[in-house]
């Protein structure tokens, strides 16, 4: 395994991601790493399909201030400086890799699901990640 010098830690905000960032810190000190975090928030108009017959703007505004508190707030608890947070807005695996290759990290954490329920919605997107990335994908294993 080759020496990692830049980590991206990508979490969906939820308890699991704690789990997700030990490992990602492990790997961070064990190579001495800068780490780097990332949540993508999906556009409800994807999420949708679009076809939604009322204004979103205020409701998506919501989400992101939501979002970014509790971003800034995750990266804070793992000391993560403001300028290595990233809140994005898109499809979350396009957006990680854009990002990954933006900022030149060499790993990628992701949390995985199991394949039921919400979970099999929330396990796409490691599996997104883990096949459109240029650079090694840690798939962290969380839930059930």
């Amino acid at each position: 395994m080759g020496e990692y010098t830049h980590i991206l830690v990508a979490v969906d905000l939820t308890e699991e991601s704690r789990h997700v960032s030990k490992r990602a810190c492990s790997l961070q000190k064990a190579f001495d790493a800068e780490l780097s975090c990332t949540h993508v928030i999906e556009p409800l108009s994807l999420a949708y399909g679009g076809d939604i017959p009322m204004d979103l703007s205020s409701i998506q505004e919501q989400i992101q201030d939501t979002a970014k508190s509790h971003l800034q707030e995750f990266a804070k608890s793992l000391n993560i400086a403001p300028d290595h947070q990233h809140l994005i807005f898109g499809r979350p695996e396009t957006e990680i890799h854009s990002l990954a290759n933006q900022i030149g990290v060499d790993l990628i954490v992701v949390g995985s699901h199991g394949r039921h329920g919400l979970a099999l919605l929330l396990g796409s997107t490691a599996n997104g990640v883990l096949h459109g990335a240029l650079v090694d994908v840690l798939a962290v294993r969380v839930g059930d």
